[in-house]
């Protein structure tokens, strides 16, 4: 029989070779995401001629034609030399952020003692950011001092009357200042309440599912000015006499039950679309129903829902400026009163650079927590297998 030749056989691997020029590059991104069809094209064309009109207007007003400096309402009035704005306008006026700065980051908590509040802005940037750096160890350990210990050092710190710190009491809170603390609260208690009235509503047990669809509905069914006004109004009408809740501690209450109540459709989301295999699966190890959840179901479910739980998180922290109505100033709420009620700085141009300040504020946070949860669901997508 005639040997086989076996010379063709490779004996070693082949070099790669670069990807196709129309499969990389700018070019082949534009193509793909741009220009992909027609109507992607005139969409395109559209929003590149709108960009073109509204960009040249809108840097004219924030920078060139904008005024840097004065003392008063008076440097935004006319339209500083060089300007392309009509006769009698200005640009921005950033003096009027510059003067309130303080005001809009603090309130009115007292000067001398601000360096408490920046100090416990410190302690929560140190905890935070291990917290949310994969790489850095001591997870829980961090998480344990930034969920469990840091609330105390905050209520020390900002509130006073210990360790010789004078009281600060917290209608003089404000600005940034309250709008952080009602979102870090709202934040940190809605995410476990929220777990817990899920479980609840899924339970078998009828007394539990009951008060969970209830409670769950009803709050759902209000709107959260409704939630506020009940937590400033009525609230105290359910404890005994002669006891009193601060006004900020019942906007937190209000917010933190409101935003739980969502958090558990959106966490109940996350427990149905687990197999059954994975309960079935637990069941078989003889794990008990705790020891199921929070070991094998609630991670996986909790890393499926990472999109809603974040924009849970974003519409908790934008809700915030509804506490004006209860009379708590916090970031937008101080920004509004040194319009209509400091005439030192009271013109059209001071109003609209105060908002779009405002603005800029909370879409960095919001932006922030977009980012930072699209990272997260990159970095724990696995897969999910059926």
């Amino acid at each position: 029989m005639q040997e086989h030749d076996l010379s063709w056989v490779r004996t070693e691997m082949a070099l790669a070779q670069a990807a196709p020029s129309s499969q990389v590059g700018a070019g082949a991104w534009m193509r793909k995401n741009l220009f992909a069809s027609p109507f992607d094209t005139a969409l395109t064309i559209l929003a590149a001629l709108a960009l073109a009109w509204a960009l040249p207007q809108i840097l004219n007003w924030l920078f060139f034609s904008a005024v840097w400096s004065g003392a008063d309402r008076t440097a935004c009035l006319t339209t500083e030399q060089g300007g392309s704005l009509p006769a009698g306008w200005t640009g921005a006026c950033w003096p009027f952020v510059e003067a309130r700065l303080g005001y809009f980051t603090f309130g009115r908590y007292p000067l001398e003692e601000r360096w408490r509040v920046i100090l416990c802005g410190v302690i929560f940037l140190a905890l935070l950011v291990p917290l949310l750096t994969p790489r850095i160890p001591f997870k829980r350990l961090n998480a344990i001092l930034f969920f469990a210990v840091f609330p105390f050092i905050a209520f020390f710190l900002l509130l006073g009357g210990y360790f010789g710190l004078p009281y600060v009491e917290t209608p003089l809170w404000g600005g940034l200042l309250v709008t952080l603390v009602i979102s870090y609260v709202g934040i940190v208690t809605s995410l476990p309440l929220g777990i817990i009235l899920a479980l609840g509503r899924r339970s078998k047990m009828p007394i539990v599912k009951l008060l969970s669809v209830v409670f769950i509905e009803t709050v759902r069914g209000v709107p959260l000015v409704a939630v506020l006004f009940m937590a400033s109004f009525m609230l105290p009408l359910f404890v005994p006499p002669g006891m009193t809740f601060d006004k900020l501690l019942r906007a937190l209450i209000g917010v933190a039950l409101f935003s739980s109540a969502y958090m558990a459709e959106v966490i109940r989301g996350g427990l149905q679309a687990i197999p059954k295999g994975q309960y079935e699966g637990a069941d078989s190890l003889g794990l008990g129903y705790w020891q199921k959840m929070g070991l094998i179901v609630m991670p996986q479910a909790l890393k499926l829902v990472i999109p809603g739980i974040v924009n849970t998180f974003i519409g908790l922290f934008k809700d915030t400026t509804l506490v004006l109505i209860i009379s708590l100033f916090d970031l937008l709420g101080t920004v509004k009163q040194s319009i209509s009620g400091d005439p030192t700085w009271a013109t059209p141009q001071t109003a609209k650079t105060g908002y779009v300040f405002a603005a800029a504020v909370f879409w960095i946070f919001c932006f922030g927590m977009s980012r930072y949860s699209q990272y997260m669901e990159r970095r724990l997508d696995t897969g999910h297998r059926k």
